[in-house]
């Protein structure tokens, strides 16, 4: 345990963009993916993606931010579809968490596409110097923590990310925000609580049961925003056949079982649909906490 902080919850503004563009053929970015027909691609060769953001039942600000950018080319050597999706939790009083969660996002987004997309969008060499795809995320995420630490002192802010390329996630984290692969066999929790209860139930001190009512579940001992080099966790995942990646703030998987947030999903009529129905069944849980989820189907909803 390095960082032990006491840090508390609120969130405001969500950003959503939707960038259609068109990729030139990038090593980096091609994983070994077949290119599709050079035709038009039908609608379920697309990532497709649904968002929603809420202040819930409690809370008078809603710290939380959300960013979503889809891009999808279709043409000569044409790439997997490409999705960067972030989501953070802001933490500190006087606002500071809602500006802490904006600044991370902002900033997280722009390294990703200034350091990854762009370079392939611009070259059809491959550049040895471009950072690989989870050192793009873990210096895209450090660059997040300098940006908090300098401008918004007291402030701090969870920080979760994922670049899809069709049906592989990338994922860097850092806090208690969720990534998950929601699969016809229930929840996959990818990503692991920062939190100090979550490293009580590593060492047997807890059980989930107990710390998910234990007064100290809102501390996080490693937090946007803490100064220093900042560790980052990053996964890598390929999301199966009818299979989903989920983003949600602790606003969600707080008031909401796991079971729930499976059964929900799965029997939506879309992801979007979802999400809007993962909201509304948090605030009918008591709504104790700003709620964010962001969902990822993958093209044709398999492993393509």
């Amino acid at each position: 345990m390095r960082f032990l902080h006491r840090l508390f919850k609120r969130g405001r503004e969500t950003v959503a963009v939707t960038v259609p563009l068109e990729m030139p053929e990038r090593q980096q970015l091609v994983e070994q993916e077949s290119a599709p027909p050079v035709s038009a691609p039908p609608a379920r060769s697309r990532l497709n993606v649904g968002w929603s953001s809420d202040v819930g039942g409690v809370r008078r600000h809603n710290e939380d931010t959300a960013l979503v950018i889809v891009a999808d080319y279709a043409g000569d050597d044409a790439l997997p579809p490409f999705g960067l999706f972030i989501l953070a939790d802001g933490m500190g009083g006087h606002q500071a968490g809602e500006v802490a969660s904006s600044l991370a996002v902002r900033t997280m987004a722009y390294h990703i596409m200034r350091y990854l997309y762009l370079p392939a969008l611009a070259s059809y060499e491959h550049d040895a110097g471009q950072l690989a795809l989870n050192e793009a995320l873990v210096e895209a995420t450090r660059a997040a923590n300098v940006a908090v630490s300098c401008h918004v002192p007291g402030g701090g802010t969870t920080l979760t990310g994922a670049v899809v390329l069709g049906s592989r996630a990338y994922v860097a984290h850092v806090g208690d925000s969720r990534a998950y692969l929601v699969t016809e066999e229930g929840l996959e929790q990818i990503t692991h609580d920062h939190s100090l209860v979550d490293r009580m139930v590593e060492m047997g001190q807890l059980t989930r049961d107990e710390a998910a009512v234990h007064p100290q579940k809102n501390i996080l001992y490693r937090a946007i925003g803490q100064g220093g080099v900042i560790e980052v966790d990053t996964y890598i995942r390929t999301i199966p056949p009818k299979g989903r990646l989920l983003l949600c703030s602790d606003g969600l998987w707080s008031m909401v079982s796991d079971r729930e947030i499976a059964e929900i999903v799965l029997t939506a009529s879309s992801p979007q649909a979802a999400c809007d129905s993962l909201v509304a069944a948090a605030n009918q849980a008591g709504g104790l906490d700003n709620i964010t989820v962001i969902l990822v189907e993958p093209p044709y909803g398999s492993g393509v």
